[in-house]
C-alpha cells in the first residue's frame, strides 16, 4: 500500500466507487465496491480529502463535482 497519497491521486482512486444509488439520479461513494486489500487506502483517501474541505482548501461543492458526485 502506499504511505502518501496526493489529493488528486485520492479522487481519482474514489471516483471509481462512485455508483448510482436508489434515489433517482443521486450518487455516492461506496466502499462496498472495494476489494480487501483496497478499502484501507480509499478510507484514507475519504479521509484526506474530507480535510482538505475542512481546511476550506476547496469547498464542498467543489469537492463533489471533481468526484463527480454532483
Amino acid at each position: 500500500m502506499k504511505p502518501t497519497l496526493s489529493f488528486d491521486e485520492a479522487v481519482n482512486l474514489l471516483t471509481k466507487y462512485v455508483k448510482f444509488s436508489e434515489v433517482k439520479n443521486q450518487k455516492h461513494i461506496d466502499l462496498s465496491l472495494c476489494t480487501a486489500e483496497e478499502r484501507p487506502l480509499a478510507q484514507k483517501a475519504l479521509v484526506l480529502i474530507n480535510l482538505e474541505v475542512e481546511k476550506g482548501i476547496l469547498t464542498q461543492v467543489q469537492l463533489l463535482a471533481k468526484l463527480g458526485l454532483n
